[in-house]
């Protein structure tokens, strides 16, 4: 059944002594780079004088925020996301935070990942109570349903039956419908905030490199097209009436780029009709995949020319990881020096040529990698370029995960400013 048009949704408001529910918030329906909290699309909220509880349309949580003193700041906040992690976004100084990943907040993650910022929100009280304990604070705010108009009542009721175990086992539906769960998603995600609709078009990768820590073993493998319009009947089901609230796909899973090129277009305008993205309250979709270098190399342009043509804006990732061939031996990344320059080279040509196309690339970064590992990047990011530019990101990596490190970071800004591309860090970051 397709969702209501947002227009037939009004807001329905409810307030007594202990509490305020409003339900069907208009929030901003267009992504942004923003230095103050943004929440997107329509949503409901429950507030007390001691927390702010938010969810979506299919009455699952989405957001939480506590309100006294022992909060660390008022503009930080609890997300989940659909794989069920709460991630916990912190100010970091602002400044800093934009500087180095591109977004005013930082998003904390409770697994273990490759990220040199940020410290352990988790581990604070009132942080891991709300994240750990919600429902059960739900369960215990003074509510009387007798005196609450009935939507507002019904509400309730809704949201108090998706216990933790509810979330817990839609994230594994989720999870199954590809064959497993998304282990990385582009970093160029975060421009739709990393709400993302995953479908499958390929299983696995090209290469099997040494260093890497979030792809698997499988051998590449297009799927064929019953199975993503399989994917596509069963997402529309679980993604329910929450659906309105996304506009932006991934293709996976590690190299989409290596499908054939009329599998590519077809999951993609596939799922733009099939999942109602020109019904969604949310404006600018976006679709997202993964490519390598030999996958790159090998793309006829008639894939460029018929993903200009699509309703998305469109990201390309491609795993660069080094230009410095001691660097590609030592990591186990079977390309060559000479690969990766002519990749470099065709993305600056995509990029120059395709308004709706953005292609940008992956370099890793550590403290012991050989200095030639540097000086090549410079000479592709820098050297090669006339004049800044930009479109064409670049994410550098750190191959240690759980270790910040000072050394690293400076390292990073450094080059930074050197660089003629906007160069961003990447926190790897799953769904």
């Amino acid at each position: 059944m397709t969702p209501a048009p947002p227009t037939t949704r009004p807001l329905i408001q409810y307030t007594d002594k202990d509490l305020s529910i409003e339900l069907n918030c208009l929030g901003a329906t267009e992504y942004t780079k923003i230095s103050y909290p943004v929440k997107y699309g329509i949503f409901s909220r429950l507030e007390t004088r001691d927390l702010i509880l938010e969810f979506d349309l299919n009455h699952d949580i989405r957001h939480a925020r506590g309100k006294t003193v022992q909060w660390r700041h008022p503009q930080e906040w609890l997300k989940r996301t659909r794989g069920n992690d709460w991630i916990y976004y912190s100010t970091g100084g602002y400044a800093g935070v934009f500087e180095s990943i591109g977004e005013y907040y930082l998003p904390n993650l409770t697994y273990t990942t490759n990220s040199l910022l940020g410290g352990k929100p988790f581990e604070e009280p009132e942080v891991a109570r709300l994240s750990e304990n919600w429902h059960d604070t739900l369960s215990g705010i003074k509510m009387d349903r007798k005196a609450m108009p009935p939507p507002v009542a019904q509400w309730v009721e809704k949201v108090m039956s998706r216990t933790p175990a509810d979330l817990a086992d839609r994230a594994e539906q989720l999870f199954s419908i590809p064959g497993g769960r998304v282990t990385v998603l582009p970093p160029d995600a975060r421009h739709s905030d990393y709400d993302v609709i995953p479908l499958t078009i390929a299983d696995g990768c090209l290469y099997k490199c040494r260093f890497c820590k979030v792809k698997n073993k499988k051998v590449f493998t297009p799927r064929s097209r019953r199975n993503i319009d399989g994917q596509l009947d069963r997402l529309k089901s679980l993604y329910a009436k929450d659906i309105i609230n996304y506009n932006s796909l991934f293709i996976g899973e590690h190299d989409a780029l290596n499908a054939p090129s009329d599998l590519i277009l077809y999951a993609a305008r596939t799922a733009y009709d099939q999942l109602n993205f020109s019904r969604s309250i949310m404006k600018k979709p976006c679709l997202y995949f993964f490519g390598s270098v030999d996958a790159l190399l090998n793309t006829d342009e008639a894939l460029f020319e018929g993903l200009e043509r699509l309703n998305f804006q469109t990201y390309i990732n491609i795993g660069l990881e080094s230009a410095d061939q001691e660097t590609l031996e030592r990591i186990g990344k079977p390309i060559t020096r000479e690969k990766v320059i002519k990749a470099f080279e065709r993305m600056q040509a995509v990029n120059q040529q395709y308004s709706r196309i953005e292609m940008t690339c992956n370099f890793i970064m550590d403290e012991g990698l050989p200095a030639g590992h540097n000086t090549s990047m410079m000479e592709l990011v820098r050297e090669k370029l006339k004049f800044t530019q930009p479109k064409g990101s670049v994410y550098l990596s750190p191959l240690r995960f759980g270790r910040p490190s000072r050394e690293v970071l400076f390292d990073f800004y450094h080059l930074k400013t050197r660089s003629r591309l906007p160069m961003f860090l990447y926190i790897i970051q799953r769904l």
